[in-house]
């Protein structure tokens, strides 16, 4: 393939995820993350009279230290899109298990820019999450093992035994188990 075709190619993706980020719609729960799509007509409609109970298990983090985690982005997006179809911000009970890698991101800053040498950029994202009502909860056994205690970690966050013990009491409490 010629140049001139690879670098008409990548212009025409380029044009195509603009145009897709045109077409999100901005949170209406969670306003700075978790834009979604609209889907008309859907084939299996929202039971918007019932609530939606989730619990999200994230054990990934983001490679590049300065970039958001997707996996916890999930939580706003879930929130949104249920908002925009039309269910209210009460009906929504969102819970998320942190541990394996994932455990750097509930750092507070100063000791996220101590140690990645930038600030944490999960910190606005977990603190709006929380403000809506979300349990963002790290592992004890997590915590432990890198050293993370009530005094290093975002103080929003909620301290467990386990991400098992929060995994298990959060479903048996009615919450379904979603894995990121």
């Amino acid at each position: 393939m010629r140049k001139s075709s690879i670098t008409t190619l990548l212009f025409i993706v380029f044009i195509f995820q603009i145009q897709a980020q045109k077409n999100r719609a901005e949170g209406l729960i969670i306003k700075d993350f978790g834009a979604t799509f609209p889907v008309e007509n859907p084939d299996i409609k929202i039971e918007a009279n019932q609530e939606f109970k989730v619990v999200f298990d994230v054990s990934q983090s983001s490679e590049d230290k300065s970039v958001v985690n997707k996996y916890i982005v999930t939580a706003a997006r879930f929130l949104n899109m249920h908002a925009g179809a039309g269910m209210k911000p009460e009906q929504l009970k969102v819970a998320m298990t942190i541990h394996g890698s994932a455990w750097q991101d509930v750092m507070d800053n100063e000791n996220y820019k101590k140690k990645y040498g930038v600030d944490n950029p999960n910190l606005t994202l977990i603190n709006q999450l929380t403000a809506a009502g979300a349990d963002i909860i790290i592992c004890g056994q997590t915590a432990g093992f890198r050293g993370l205690n009530k005094d290093n970690v975002n103080p929003n966050v909620k301290f467990v035994l386990s991400a098992m013990t929060a995994l298990l009491q959060y479903q048996n409490n009615g919450y379904q188990y979603i894995k990121f």
